[in-house]
């Protein structure tokens, strides 16, 4: 699929199965979700360009890099919350914005309560994480309130996504590149990914 990227890191496959089993207790859900996305946030910041320096060693005076973007994280409440440990911890210096939306049980479209993200978007890159692309809609319009913020270069995260969400994100977004560490089958009549692993927010707060 076009601009998506699936993440086949053998670790990172390790760490989805046992995300996916039902007898992962929350405690280790979390555990897992954030050693996940720390491997996650190695890969999608491949593209991350970097400016040469001087610096000193005890010994001598070499070259070496640093960042020379600014990078934004955004989750998507409350699920995205699992995945901004990893990403923080990989990318220290990062500044962290959240976007509040929930599905709503019998339309399936998204309902925003919160919008709060750092200034001067356009010359970042921005990471809007969230574990689950199910129908798509909060995702994209994620996306769509990002932009007009500002944002020109948005890379999406997703644990595992299903196709009519990808395809979603395609139609709507088709500027912005997408990763995910699995691409299911289908989504189920409840707007729920088939196989998937339930609802990530239910299985990091225990409130299944």
């Amino acid at each position: 699929m076009k601009n998506l990227t699936v993440i086949r890191h053998p670790l990172v496959q390790r760490d989805v199965t046992l995300l996916r089993d039902k007898r992962t207790p929350s405690n280790q859900f979390r555990a897992i979700l954030r050693r996940a996305s720390t491997m996650m946030a190695y890969e999608v910041s491949r593209e991350l360009p970097l400016k040469k320096i001087s610096v000193k060693t005890p010994l001598a005076t070499t070259s070496g890099g640093v960042l020379a973007r600014s990078v934004v994280l955004v989750p998507i409440l409350r699920a995205g919350l699992g995945l901004i440990g990893g990403f923080v911890e990989v990318l220290p210096d990062a500044r962290v914005g959240h976007i509040g939306l929930y599905r709503d049980e019998q339309s399936l479209k998204p309902v925003d309560y919160y919008f709060k993200v750092p200034r001067n978007l356009r010359e970042a890159m921005v990471f809007l994480l969230d574990p689950m692309l199910a129908t798509g809609g909060s995702s994209s319009a994620a996306l769509t309130y990002l932009k007009k913020r500002g944002a020109k270069t948005i890379v999406f995260v997703t644990l595992v996504a299903s196709p009519e969400g990808v395809r979603l994100i395609q139609k709507d977004h088709p500027d912005v590149k997408m990763f995910t560490c699995a691409l299911d089958k289908r989504l189920n009549n409840r707007g729920y990914i088939i196989p998937g692993l339930g609802d990530a927010g239910d299985r990091i707060f225990g409130t299944e």
